[in-house]
């Protein structure tokens, strides 16, 4: 399940891998290509009390293996983690079981450190949020919320351990956007440059393209018979051959495709390619526009791609689809609750369409936000000028169409998109698509500074070393 994992450890993988490198852990064991992506920790600072013994005490208990400016790691958090790991990332074994144990503890303590510095902030995650994050997981790997907790159960991760991890990487990341994210600038100079240097690269910059892919999902369920893979496989083979002899996608997608995405004749937008799974920027790269790539094979089923579109950030015919979009935002509040909120916002739709009141109206008299005095209206949008909460809303909603109530880091917002289109980018929106991702660069390597810091800071205290 790729987006449990996504969730619960694929910060884990990224730290773990990026710390190897920088201890001098050498490329050839798989670790350090488990994952290339994400915040990359350095070495631990040399700030713990005491030295790890060199020689294990046997213990039958519960013990302490370290101490977080005293809160206390056990060695079943440790071995929690490392028997995950190594069940979602078989290349994990190929690395040494003391190593692992070692940088596994080592990524615990910087994750308890920063959930302490959250703590300090007074940034909280409520169980609104918890509740959304989950239904996010279900919908990214195309599964029901019953289906999803039934998968968790059987690898062996209880309901609330799975909810608390939702919970963590919810506060990582506000506590993220609080002390790094806010405080990264990329001027108009910069993005500009930024741009130039894209156009001038002799090698084509994939990761700088923007890709409009149209998917025909066929679903392989969980724990499926070698007959069902081979059924849903050639099934996809056979939609495959249609599509390449000149049957229209749309129709394949509305009469085969088991994802969500169907209604809109399985496309997905036009957006950067590093905002894609990288399965299908991969499966894609060398097809060319209206061409069709696959079936590849993903942990939902079997994908045939179709290329609507490709273009360059930085050049001529940049495009993107664009969406407009209105919200009414309730900021978060000491004097009410996020579900308070959520309820406020539930009745709002329901008034919407009963007809007995208006988006624009509502969101004038009641929108925490600058766009209240435009009804809500926050214009054109292109793929990634919104936070992640949002944005996974609005891409799920049709032209008229209103949200559900939905948490995001800043409050609890009611969408509606008005329109999509697909457009052209002028040089100020080719501007923006540079600074984005620029910004997105000088995040990283931000956060890396950021986390070493806080890593540094704290008081660390080895005890006796985790045990399998």
């Amino acid at each position: 399940m790729k987006n449990i994992r996504s969730i619960i450890t694929l910060g884990c993988l990224a730290a773990i891998a990026a710390t190897a490198g920088a201890q001098g852990y050498r490329p050839g064991t798989g670790i350090t290509d488990i994952m290339r992506a994400g915040p990359r920790l350095g070495p631990p600072a040399a700030r713990p009390s005491t030295t790890p013994p060199a020689a294990p005490v046997q213990r039958s208990a519960e013990f302490i293996v370290a101490l977080v400016n005293s809160e206390p790691i056990t060695n079943t958090d440790v071995q929690s983690r490392v028997t995950r790991l190594i069940k979602e990332n078989p290349d994990a074994e190929r690395v040494p079981r003391g190593e692992l144990t070692r940088l596994v503890l080592e990524r615990l303590i910087t994750e308890r450190a920063q959930l302490q510095l959250a703590k300090e902030n007074g940034i909280k995650v409520d169980e609104v949020a918890i509740d959304q994050a989950e239904q996010t997981v279900a919908r990214q790997n195309e599964i029901s919320l019953v289906e999803l907790r039934r998968r968790v159960a059987a690898e062996g991760i209880a309901q609330q351990d799975f909810r608390n991890d939702l919970r963590d990487q919810l506060l990582l990341t506000r506590l993220r956007d609080r002390e790094v994210e806010s405080k990264v600038k990329v001027s108009d100079a910069e993005a500009d440059e930024y741009l130039r240097d894209q156009r001038n690269q002799s090698v084509k910059n994939v990761a700088l393209e923007n890709l409009n892919l149209a998917q025909v999902l066929v679903a392989v369920p969980e724990n499926a018979t070698d007959a069902q893979i081979a059924a849903a496989q050639k099934k996809a083979q056979d939609i495959a051959q249609r599509a390449r002899a000149g049957e229209d996608f749309a129709k394949l997608v509305r009469e085969n495709s088991d994802s969500p995405d169907r209604a809109n004749g399985g496309a997905i937008g036009m957006r950067s390619a590093d905002r894609y799974p990288s399965l299908f920027v991969e499966a894609t790269q060398s097809t060319a526009v209206n061409g069709i790539a696959g079936p590849v094979r993903s942990s939902a089923g079997f994908h045939v791609l179709k290329v609507l579109a490709k273009a360059q950030i930085g050049s001529g015919d940049a495009t993107v689809t664009q969406t407009q979009v209105r919200h009414i935002l309730l900021l978060n509040d000491p004097k009410r609750t996020t579900a308070q909120a959520v309820a406020q916002l539930a009745e709002f739709k329901r008034r919407i369409q009963a007809g007995s009141a208006d988006f624009a109206g509502l969101a004038r008299d009641n929108s925490q936000d600058g766009s209240a005095k435009q009804g809500g209206d926050l214009g054109w949008s292109r793929p990634g000028q919104f936070v992640p909460e949002f944005e996974e809303a609005m891409d799920r909603l049709s032209p008229g169409q209103i949200s559900d109530p939905v948490v995001s880091r800043f409050g609890v917002h009611l969408i509606q998109v008005v329109a999509r289109r697909d457009s052209k980018l002028s040089q100020s929106e080719q501007r923006e698509a540079a600074r984005a991702a620029l910004r997105e660069q000088r995040v990283e390597e931000a956060f890396t500074t950021w986390v070493q810091e806080v890593r540094a800071r704290a008081y660390v205290e080895y005890r006796d070393p985790p045990q399998s």
